[in-house]
């Protein structure tokens, strides 16, 4: 029932839509709607996304997992064929020959790749190790929302005036010290002390980048493409997110069972016990200790467990830290120095 929230949100932005944004389209293109693209580019995806999924369970010997990456991968060849001859493609290939355009949509995948990931797994921290209850844990993702909601408009207003390259450097540098900062503390503590410094950086990072991003992409293309340009890099941020959660997933299991191998080896307990632990590795954090055990033990495992998801979190700050970095490498590189990026 909680999803139902969007309903009425959707519902404003339409009636915001319809009122106030106004329409922009290419009159002399076809008016066909290019289903084999949509079918090879959701299949593309799709298979990529589940083998990179199912392969942390499976592993990536495993035929299903194989069979369905080289599946997804032979699809986005055939989809950018197909794109690169067809005459309404859904991407039109010839828009990626700006350099800001290709640009700021590579900043955009690292980003969100690195956003994404990242928000996805901290409310595992949050609520099984440090102990929030799940409304507390969304409470506190509060300062970054309004951080975004606060600045997009006059990060508007600096990019009219100086352009979009600057912030594209800027924002990206400090959502990178954002992600440094949730890797430093460890179990319990202060919300504001550990975790509210870095949720604000990193709200100040990413309200630095989103009306930039969105500029330059508008602008470095014709006017009669500008909505398929924004379609593109919302479509960029949405497929970054997925890949980087199913990525993330194999790096943080790969880190959590090494790291807790190792702790469970100085900790003396039945083999049964281990072999109850060993077949809910995939739960990470989630491992359910059986109730009646000797509650030192107990008290040990479950700080091994938790140890070792902490282990594993912090490997997942320091790359989308890296991601971030290399997306301010990339606004150096391709974003153009004029007003209009």
């Amino acid at each position: 029932m909680d999803f139902f929230i969007n309903l009425p949100i959707a519902i404003i932005v339409m009636l915001i839509l319809f009122w106030r944004v106004p329409e922009s389209r290419d009159e002399q293109s076809s008016k066909s709607i290019d289903f084999t693209g949509a079918i090879f580019a959701t299949i593309g995806l799709g298979g990529i996304v589940f083998g990179l999924l199912e392969s942390s369970v499976l592993g990536f010997s495993n035929k299903i997992v194989l069979s369905s990456i080289v599946l997804g991968t032979i699809c986005l060849i055939i989809f950018v064929i197909v794109e690169s001859r067809i005459e309404s493609p859904i991407i039109r290939l010839s828009l990626f020959r700006s350099s800001t355009f290709s640009g700021t949509n590579l900043i955009t995948f690292f980003l969100y790749s690195a956003l994404g990931g990242a928000i996805f797994f901290i409310p595992f921290d949050f609520i099984l190790v440090q102990g929030y209850t799940p409304t507390e844990a969304g409470a506190a993702f509060l300062p970054l929302i309004l951080l975004i909601f606060l600045f997009s408009r006059p990060m508007g207003q600096v990019v009219d005036r100086y352009g979009a390259k600057i912030p594209l450097i800027i924002g990206p540098i400090v959502t990178a010290v954002g992600y440094v900062l949730f890797s430093i503390p460890g179990i319990g503590g202060n919300y504001w002390t550990t975790f509210f410094p870095a949720i604000v950086v990193l709200g100040l990072g990413m309200a630095i980048c989103v009306a930039p991003l969105t500029t330059a992409v508008m602008s470095s293309v014709d006017t009669k493409y500008s909505g398929t340009a924004s379609g593109i890099n919302n479509a960029v941020s949405r497929v970054a997110g997925l890949i980087a959660i199913a990525i993330f997933g194999i790096i943080i299991l790969s880190t959590f069972n090494n790291a807790l191998d190792t702790r469970l080896e100085t900790i003396q307990i039945e083999e049964q016990l281990i072999q109850i632990i060993n077949d809910q590795r995939i739960k990470l954090a989630a491992i359910e200790l059986p109730w009646d055990m000797n509650g030192e033990t107990s008290a040990l495992l479950r700080s091994a467990i938790n140890d070792s998801f902490i282990n594993g979190i912090r490997y997942l700050f320091y790359i989308s830290a890296g991601l971030s970095l290399v997306s301010a490498v990339i606004a150096i590189i391709s974003i153009k120095k004029d007003k209009s990026a």
